[in-house]
């Protein structure tokens, strides 16, 4: 086994007393997952601007948040297989100044086409990070620590969901719509610096290992994660994307910006509790937030007229939902191995799949069914995700936990 697939699957080798969380380095990640995460949706929250200052309508303006999904899932897979050779601090540098690039024309182009090109370059700059940051985080640590540490980085995307996406939105409505771009320009251009001082190097893999994709989708577990990432984000995706058009329709439309609050605040301890037990609860920690999302759902289904309920259903779905990337993330390093990255690659591809599909999906149902449609079509896509969970207790999601890197009975 070379160099890199030691780090991948075990990570670097630390007396027992010294075991602990570089926290300055993989908080530069969270960092990086934050900017991506925020530059995918930040569109959302200054559309009228947006579009305005684009001469466009806003249905056009909201396809700059389309070419993005589009842009990681089109080339996460054969791009990180074409970089797989690169150093990864060299591999994150140029992806997250592939950001600063893209959101800096985004924020001064007056031409449509040329910001719909910017952010289709961050999607592809996204593609590239995502395959490489939870990799990443786990090669830092040993590997009683590497579901925290992928949890630390994860935490970039409940806080860039509960609070960068309203301070972006209200940045928009003070200064602007392009001032939040710039101002991601400037984080992105702080991060640079940071992760050149504090983010410690790691090697690419061998020129005779490059992943091969179709392999990876053959070894043992790896499918049952795709699956499960491609049919969960499709239904958490169905109705986030709608929620407040469904909240309006459900007459509690006045309170959409706090029942958005209670999702985030909720995805945050979700994110803190499965970092905490994600090393020897991974399979339990998946099977509540498939159960916990469904729950949220059918409360959102019967009873969405009532508005303490709804942020009852809304504090359900952010424990369910928050630590989902972590959970499937880690599941996939873990079912990949040696192939880890190439997994990660093809799991970021079915996530941004899913996302691009719940937003059609979703205009389908309201349009055909109308707004309660929306929670019971998550329902019934959890079912099959439940399903799958539950039958990959070999490999995917198994029956076991790692402790202090060896496999123990849970």
């Amino acid at each position: 086994m070379s160099t890199e697939s030691i780090h991948s699957s075990v990570g670097p080798r630390v007396p027992a007393g010294d075991e602990k969380l570089p926290m300055a380095a993989l908080l530069a990640l969270t960092t990086a997952v934050f900017i991506t995460s925020l530059t995918e949706t930040l569109p959302a929250g200054v559309l009228p601007g947006m579009s305005a200052g684009l001469h466009v309508g806003e249905s056009a303006a909201g396809q700059t948040v389309t070419v993005y999904a589009l842009g990681t899932a089109l080339t996460a897979i054969p791009l990180t297989a074409a970089t797989s050779t690169w150093r990864r601090k060299r591999l994150l540098l140029t992806a997250m100044a592939g950001f600063a690039v893209a959101n800096t024309v985004t924020a001064v182009s007056s031409h449509y086409p040329l910001t719909l090109v910017a952010r289709f370059a961050a999607g592809v700059a996204a593609g590239l990070a995502w395959a490489l940051l939870a990799g990443y985080a786990r090669r830092m640590v040993p590997a009683r620590l590497q579901g925290k540490a992928v949890a630390v980085a994860m935490a970039g995307i409940p806080v860039a969901l509960s609070v960068g996406v309203p301070a972006g939105t209200f940045a928009g409505q003070v200064l602007g719509w392009r001032a939040p771009f710039l101002i991601m320009t400037g984080l992105t251009v702080v991060l640079l610096a940071w992760i050149t001082a504090l983010v410690p190097d790691q090697p690419g893999q061998p020129a005779h290992e490059r992943p091969r994709m179709l392999r990876t989708y053959a070894v043992p577990g790896v499918a049952p994660v795709l699956v499960v990432t491609l049919v969960f984000v499709l239904a958490h995706t169905v109705l986030y994307a709608y929620i407040a058009t469904f909240l309006d329709h459900a007459g509690v439309g006045g309170s959409t910006d706090l029942v958005l609050l209670t999702f985030g605040i909720a995805s945050l301890v979700s994110i803190w509790f499965t970092g905490a037990h994600i090393d020897r609860r991974l399979r339990a920690l998946t099977l509540a937030s498939v159960l916990l999302v469904g729950v949220g759902a059918a409360i959102l289904g019967v009873l969405a007229d009532t508005e303490v309920l709804v942020h009852l259903a809304a504090l359900l779905w952010g424990l369910g939902w928050g630590g989902v990337p972590t959970l499937l993330q880690t599941a996939a390093a873990d079912a990949g191995g040696t192939a880890a990255d190439a997994a990660q690659a093809m799991l970021v591809t079915l996530w941004n799949v899913a996302m691009a599909a719940g937003g059609v999906v979703g205009g389908v149902l309201l349009g055909t069914l109308g707004t309660a449609s929306l929670p019971w079509s998550v329902l019934v896509l959890l079912l099959p995700t439940l399903a799958v969970v539950a039958a990959a207790r070999t490999h995917g999601f198994p029956a076991t936990a790692r402790a202090g890197g060896a496999v123990s009975s849970e």
